[in-house]
């Protein structure tokens, strides 16, 4: 059992959000009790994610994408007055954390996906810094996509570069399609991120870099999962991961 405050001083020292420039707040973004005892984590703060963390006892919530971002209406009507009403109604705490879950190290997205893969980060590219590069075993795009696809535990969208045995993978987790540019001046004979936008085929065909659109819901679930364990531990506060399925 901890308390919100110093659940708070955990995730900001151990995420540093002041070192980004976001789309929105990180940190504490809808403030409940004081005494946490429970901590439920999720990718995103949608109304079945908060259902099942009110199910499950939660006194917080942590995810990769919060309630409130840059350029949003700011009316609290329709799915947000939702999601805060039931939210402020059972006192639960929302911490949100975006580009810093991403990027942390050890515990972040990209981190922890590359660790599930088998990848060990050797370089960062990118805005920010946000994208991880790794020598890999030289293999084809087909056993490539089929690893992925099996760790991830869905499709994954594959565009052919020239042909070249993969050796040097760069990725970023989520909707990181425009690192792809970078990802080729750093070296990539192949990019893996979630999204996949209509340039970046023909970039793939034209550079010869092979490109794996793998999911930005399924990209994104294991940093909450790593941050999550580290603090229940160090707090000693119990813990749990809901996956609220999304196709995207």
């Amino acid at each position: 059992m901890t308390d919100r405050a110093t659940l708070e001083l955990h995730l900001n020292r151990l995420l540093e959000p002041a070192r980004f420039k976001d789309y929105g707040p990180n940190g504490l973004q809808v403030e409940g009790r004081a005494t946490v005892n429970h901590l439920v984590c999720g990718v995103t703060a949608s109304l079945a994610l908060i259902d099942a963390a009110i199910e499950a006892g939660a006194d917080a919530i942590l995810v990769h994408h919060g309630l409130f971002w840059r350029g949003q209406d700011g009316r609290v009507t329709g799915w947000m007055k939702q999601r805060l009403a039931k939210l402020i109604r059972q006192d639960i705490n929302l911490f949100a954390y975006h580009l810093p879950l991403d990027a942390h190290p050890a515990l972040g997205n990209n981190a922890q996906l590359g660790a599930r893969l088998g990848w060990t980060a050797d370089g960062r590219f990118g805005e920010q810094e946000l994208g991880f590069t790794a020598a890999i075993e030289p293999t084809d795009l087909a056993e490539l996509s089929a690893r992925v696809q099996s760790t991830l535990g869905r499709p994954v969208t594959a565009v052919p570069g020239d042909g070249r045995p993969l050796r040097r993978v760069a990725w970023c987790s989520g909707g990181a399609q425009g690192y792809f540019e970078p990802a080729i001046g750093a070296g990539a004979d192949v990019f893996l991120t979630g999204e996949i936008s209509e340039p970046q085929a023909h970039y793939a065909r034209e550079t010869g870099v092979a490109f794996i659109a793998a999911g930005h819901h399924a990209t994104e679930r294991y940093g909450v999962q790593g941050v999550g364990a580290h603090v229940a531990q160090e707090l000693g506060m119990t813990w749990q991961f809901i996956d609220v399925d999304n196709p995207a």
